[in-house]
């Protein structure tokens, strides 16, 4: 109930027991056994309504106090609208100085300027761009039938359920990271700080009328900051002036890919200058476990490792260089016994799946050797900012001879392990 209804709902009882008072019926003036039994009741109800006054103002103060939380994607719904329908190649041909209307385009790009408190070096384009709606078969359906009258076939009382606003991000679809079940953190803002219990607290036996250790759980923090990732391409004028939905969505997947290529590429080997620190080069991460002969004892080291740290949960599959997949899928997993190789399926090793990509490299060295990595992939976690900035320059040399325009996009993300144990790796996998 409101506070307003239990407000109401007091008066009334309060009401009740005024009316009892005023009129007693029983003896010397006093009230009668039954109206002594009702204002009994009535008390007893005014009380429980007091308390549940007392929790309601208690949780309404509490709410005015906290922070607003966005029911969408974004406060305003309308803007959620208008970011989705931004076009890519508009706003870039009217960066370029072509005649195109990229009214929407500017407006969206303002605002998310004013969001951001920064302005872009070109112009702001949403992440939302890279979200296609999805179709009807690719939602779940679910039907439920009854039976129709004198035992006919059963008739459809719900064909599908599709929900219009439902959308497939096309960056995320194109995370070989994401799609083994890294956390994908967006519209982020400044640093942020994810805080992690580093030591539980303990449980000891202790004998009769012993005192117990106290042990105190223990918390650190994870840390992300706002690192760059760009990309430059090039499109010829007549693409940038094209209004067609198919030119449209094939600029759209090719940032997509270009973008979640790079950071994949940070998330499983960065550690570069400017970039992040992904899983191998982590130091937290072991990486003891060697498949220089490769066998399925190694293979079940990388998972015992895992295990071992307690970290055997979530979305547990394998990442693997293209050279580490073939080894295994030409190595027999019982030498001179059988013909059963030690990865038997492309998408499947030790009943766990497995991804092979070039995200993941082979290791320096001569000869050069692949690497692979196992691991509770929702302790990956991947942020990005809220928009990608795009710049044109109409007037580089080599496009403005083509009368072409060249294209750079920057995107910021950052990458953070919540527990280094949750991934275990091999860097010396046979190449041949």
């Amino acid at each position: 109930m409101t506070l307003r209804e239990l407000m109401e709902k007091r008066a009334r009882l309060v009401g009740k027991m005024r009316h009892l008072n005023d009129n007693p019926a029983g003896e010397s003036g006093d009230l009668s056994d039954a109206q002594q039994k009702e204002f009994d009741e009535l008390r007893a109800d005014l009380e429980k309504t007091d308390s549940a006054i007392e929790r309601r103002q208690f949780i309404d103060a509490a709410d005015r106090q906290a922070d607003g939380q966005a029911l969408t994607g974004d406060p305003d719904a309308n803007f959620d609208r208008e970011q989705r329908g931004f076009s890519l190649a508009r706003a870039m041909a009217a960066a370029a100085g072509l005649d195109v209307d990229a009214g929407r385009e500017r407006e969206v790009s303002q605002e998310l300027t004013r969001r951001a408190g920064k302005k872009p070096q070109g112009f702001f384009v949403p992440l939302a761009v890279f979200e296609r709606r999805a179709t009807p078969q690719e939602l779940e359906r679910r039907v439920l039938t009854t039976a129709a009258p004198g035992g006919g076939p059963g008739s459809n009382i719900i064909a599908e359920d599709f929900r219009g606003d439902m959308f497939i991000d096309l960056l995320r679809a194109n995370l070989v990271t994401a799609g083994l079940g890294a956390r994908i953190l967006s519209g982020l803002q400044g640093d942020v700080k994810i805080p992690r219990q580093s030591v539980s607290a303990g449980s000891a036996w202790v004998a009769e009328n012993a005192a117990i250790t106290a042990t105190d759980p223990q918390f650190n923090q994870v840390s992300m900051a706002p690192k760059h990732v760009g990309t430059i391409t090039e499109y010829s004028r007549n693409m940038l002036l094209q209004s067609s939905p198919s030119i449209e969505a094939l600029m759209r997947a090719d940032f997509a890919a270009s973008l979640a290529s790079a950071i994949d590429s940070a998330a499983l080997n960065g550690g570069g200058s400017n970039e992040p620190t992904g899983i191998l080069a982590t130091s937290g991460v072991d990486k003891t476990t060697s498949l220089s002969t490769p066998s399925w004892s190694g293979v079940l080291d990388l998972i015992d490792i895992v295990e071992s740290g307690n970290a055997l949960m979530g979305s547990l599959g394998f990442a693997m260089s293209p050279t580490s997949k073939k080894k295994l899928r030409t190595t027999l997993k019982a030498a001179s016994t059988d013909s059963v190789m030690i990865m038997q399926s492309p998408n499947e090793l030790a009943g766990y799946a497995a991804v092979s990509s070039t995200a993941v490299p082979n290791a320096s060295g001569s000869p050069a050797t692949g690497q692979i990595i196992f691991g509770n992939w929702s302790d990956l976690i991947i942020g990005h900012w809220s928009m990608l900035d795009i710049l044109t320059n109409p007037f580089e040399s080599t496009a403005y001879a083509r009368g072409g325009v060249q294209i750079r996009a920057m995107l910021t993300a950052d990458v953070a392990l919540r527990h280094d144990e949750s991934f275990a790796a091999s860097t010396d996998v046979p190449t041949s």
